[in-house]
């Protein structure tokens, strides 16, 4: 499918219908989360790949019971970091010089731009990576709509117990987004035929003619 065709097909997927999503779709889907764009290149946050169904009806009565987290194939927590640190930067700086071949007194520029983070406080960090988290699932739902696999993006869920129960506060981590993958269930999804609905582009877009001089 192409891109706008993937979008029209995808939708906040209600029921799933328990199939699983071949593994290198999943991959797939992962590749793209990894290659997303990112402030800097940092990707302040990681993604929890869950497939334990023990552990998925742990988190369901955390996300208010939505049936799609035991009924998904996989289910991908998106968890930000709780602040950044000395250790992340240095980590990102000698990743970068790993890459490149570069030495790593050489990017200056990558650690005063961590140092300006660290300046600022632990909830300045999170809102800062919560959002660049925002920006991997925005990837992942489009990559996931181009190979035919149903997810459904959810912030209906309580983070600080589903945190809890995954232990992320001890890896310096906070979650902010879960993303259910699998099939839909054609007999038992009430919006599946529903017309996708969406604003105008006459009310979405502003063009440059349209702004006031200034």
């Amino acid at each position: 499918m192409d891109i706008i065709s993937a979008l029209n097909w995808r939708y906040a997927t209600k029921s799933m219908s328990g199939e699983a999503v071949p593994q290198e779709k999943v991959d797939e889907i992962l590749e793209s989360i990894q290659l997303t764009a990112s402030s800097a290149g940092f990707q302040p946050y990681q993604v929890l790949v869950i497939q334990n169904k023990d552990l998925l009806e742990k988190i369901k009565p955390v996300a208010f019971d939505q049936p799609q987290i035991t009924k998904a194939s996989h289910l991908l927590v998106f968890a930000a970091w709780d602040r950044v640190t000395q250790e992340r930067v240095d980590a990102m700086v000698k990743n970068i010089a790993q890459i490149r071949q570069v030495p790593e007194d050489s990017l200056g520029a990558i650690r005063s731009y961590g140092d300006r983070f660290m300046a600022q406080t632990a909830e300045q960090n999170f809102q800062w990576a919560a959002r660049q988290a925002y920006i991997a699932l925005g990837t992942a739902l489009i990559t996931a709509a181009s190979l035919e696999v149903d997810s459904t993006p959810m912030e209906g869920f309580d983070s600080s117990a589903l945190d809890e129960l995954l232990g992320l506060p001890a890896k310096g981590l906070k979650s902010v987004l879960l993303l259910p993958l699998g099939y839909r269930d054609p007999a038992n999804d009430w919006l599946l035929p529903l017309k996708k609905v969406r604003m105008p582009k006459e009310a979405l877009f502003i063009e440059d003619e349209e702004l006031a001089e200034v």
